[in-house]
């Protein structure tokens, strides 16, 4: 099945490193025009590049965000208007894991992960809401994490902010929809990402990252018995961002090799 994204302008936050990466990389061999948004510029500028090198298109801009920032947020939105037109798709995957006993988590903490996860996500649909409507075309996919529909222990703040964004996934569904703007999410599962790489260093282990990650499969009881690829979860993103998927909107699908106790 040919998935084709041309013509189309996709904006994806935390899109330097990870899975915002691959989905900035598919979504640019698709024929999407990207802008990538991240804070740190070295590495957001190497993943323009990198994506510009692969897929030989020139529509790919790098734009250094603090997304939990309202007015960079503007910013963004203003810039990428601006330099690729209006955005038909956004993706709101910027984020990062904090957990820890419900007494250890400071306001400070909460607030910084709820600007960053839900508030962000809420005032880049708000910007971008407006001219997918008029175009009768448009598509949002909020990444959250399989905890959204599954909480556990010690799992705040990052399961009650994921959790927010599938609520705020459905209300947008059930509004955008007749205007042909359709609203997903996908929750994330144990998925080789920058962040495993980190760990595995600071653990010190001799073994080598592969066994690292055959290790986390084992002990997280992963049901396909592996750790999944960017590549995959990317893919499932621009299926959803195409016209392939419009009929599909509202839902919150796992993509965690079926480790998840909830569908």
């Amino acid at each position: 099945m040919d998935v084709r994204l041309d013509n189309k302008v996709a904006l994806i936050t935390g899109g330097s490193l990870g899975l915002g990466r691959a989905m900035a990389l598919r979504f640019a061999e698709a024929g999407a025009s990207v802008a990538i948004a991240a804070r740190g510029k070295e590495a957001l500028e190497n993943a323009a590049v990198e994506i510009k090198k692969i897929t030989g298109k020139d529509k790919v801009t790098a734009c250094v965000c603090n997304v939990a920032d309202a007015s960079e947020v503007q910013d963004l939105h203003s810039n990428v208007v601006s330099q690729l037109g209006p955005v038909d798709i956004l993706v709101n995957n910027a984020g990062t894991s904090q957990r820890g006993p419900f007494l250890e988590v400071s306001d400070e903490l909460w607030q910084n992960d709820i600007d960053l996860k839900l508030f962000a996500a809420i005032r880049l649909s708000r910007l971008v809401l407006p001219s997918m409507q008029d175009k009768r075309w448009g598509r949002i996919i909020n990444v959250l994490n399989t905890a959204a529909k599954a909480p556990g222990a010690e799992g705040a703040p990052t399961a009650v902010s994921r959790a927010a964004g599938m609520a705020l996934t459905k209300v947008l569904a059930g509004e955008a929809a007749k205007h042909n703007v359709l609203v997903n999410a996908l929750l994330v599962g144990l998925i080789d990402s920058n962040q495993h790489q980190i760990k595995h260093e600071k653990s010190g282990s001799d073994s080598s990252y592969e066994n690292f990650l055959e290790q986390m499969a084992i002990s997280n009881n992963i049901p396909m018995g592996r750790v999944g690829k960017p590549e995959e979860f990317a893919d499932i993103a621009c299926f959803l961002a195409s016209d392939r998927a419009s009929y599909l909107s509202g839902v919150a699908i796992n993509v965690d090799g079926g480790r998840s106790p909830v569908v």
